[in-house]
């Protein structure tokens, strides 16, 4: 029996946020707009009485143009930033524009108040509307949807980078939500690796960086495996490491302006290639890396992650664009709701790693092509057992 934790208590060990996601090995997301309903809007009542956690509601499809009969009623909850990040919540927001047209779907988009307090609320909301499937986006929804996966048994539930222990019971919310609850979580080192051996190839300084959006283990797993792709690319490479806030203090992956900052204290130091995990954040990284470039008449380097960053970056820092970490919200989300439409949809653990696509490296605006053989090489090598690419950091 899975057992929904109390991330209260294991905060330290749930995975996260980050960013969102694009096409392996160089697709990217198109950039969704930008018109998400917010947490305060209560919307329009719907007929209540959703399906249970195991069968598929009527209109359900195998297929993948949508059929015509009843709707199938699901939400997804983002996380703070909503549509239009241009990260984590985007590529939320591409999976389900694309499960919206391959099936009949009524969808309905909410997203958290800036401090994040109503999230029991929208959840209980759209369980109260009759909404079938209900995703969360990001691992701060695991405390209020294993409650509400407790609560509305007849509701099928998933958490992006929410983490369900299979083995503890002394701090289970219930024994009974397990059924109805997926965690959707992902090997974000496998991608951060690629794009870290990226780094060290690309870097002539042989001095790199990575900011962090919030100093815990999830974005630490992102670190370990960008530390170990430097090193296995560019052995004695220089890595700087600054995370933006250290938690309770969850504003590292929404504050720009800070990771600017620290962008360009990077470059001034001497690193020619820095790589952000910090959502949001990102947006600073990669104007303190066109501005560097252009007062200093040189050329330095940024890396995205979540997404393919290059798409959805303004014209004048796509040249600074080196590469993004994918990490594929977008077909966990997907690739969920298609479970949930054909009737196949389970609770538990799903992890979407470098071999089922669900990370990998963009190759957007070609700048990595010179290099790509050999990081492909490496994905291969991931793939088949080859190469262990370590989720913690060292000592």
């Amino acid at each position: 029996m899975t057992k929904v934790v109390r991330p209260l208590a294991l905060l330290a060990i749930l995975a996260i946020v980050g960013v969102a996601c694009s096409n392996n090995n160089g697709g990217g997301t198109t950039t969704p707009p930008t018109t998400a309903t917010t947490g305060t809007t209560t919307g329009t009542s719907a007929p209540s009485g959703g399906t249970t956690g195991t069968s598929a509601p009527s209109g359900a499809t195998t297929g993948t143009s949508a059929p015509s009969g009843p709707a199938v009623k699901v939400g997804l909850v983002y996380d703070i930033g909503g549509r239009g990040d241009k990260s984590f919540n985007d590529s939320a927001a591409a999976g389900l524009d694309k499960a919206e047209k391959d099936f009949n779907l009524e969808p309905k988009e909410l997203q958290p108040n800036s401090g994040g307090t109503n999230r029991a609320d929208l959840l209980n909301l759209l369980a109260s509307q009759g909404f079938q499937l209900v995703i969360g986006v990001g691992f701060l929804y695991a405390p209020t949807i294993g409650a509400a996966a407790v609560q509305n048994p007849d509701v099928d539930w998933a958490d992006v980078d929410g983490f369900i222990d299979h083995t503890t019971c002394d701090t289970c919310v219930d024994e009974t939500a397990d059924g109805n609850l997926t965690s959707l979580l992902f090997a974000e080192n496998e991608g951060a690796y690629l794009v870290g051996c990226a780094a060290a190839l690309k870097s002539k300084s042989h001095h790199v960086g990575f900011i962090g959006g919030v100093n815990i283990d999830l974005i630490q797993k992102f670190q370990a495996g960008y530390d170990a792709g430097v090193e296995k690319c560019g052995p004695g490479t220089k890595v700087d490491h600054t995370y933006i806030s250290q938690p309770p203090d969850f504003s590292g992956f929404n504050d720009p302006a800070k990771a600017q900052t620290i962008a360009q204290g990077m470059y001034q130091g001497g690193a020619d290639v820095v790589y952000h995990a910090a959502g949001g954040s990102g947006a600073g990284l990669f104007a303190a890396a066109e501005a560097f470039s252009k007062q200093g008449n040189t050329h330095v380097w940024a890396i995205g992650t979540d997404s393919d960053q290059y798409l959805s970056a303004p014209k004048d820092q796509q040249p600074f664009i080196l590469t993004s970490n994918l990490k594929r919200v977008d077909v966990a989300v997907y690739e969920t709701i298609k479970d949930f439409v054909n009737g196949t949809f389970t609770g538990g653990i799903k992890t979407f790693d470098l071999k089922a696509d669900g990370v990998g490296y963009a190759t957007s605006g070609g700048f990595v092509d010179d290099i790509k053989s050999k990081l492909d090489d490496l994905a291969g090598q991931i793939k088949d057992g080859t190469i262990k690419v370590p989720a913690t950091l060292k000592g």
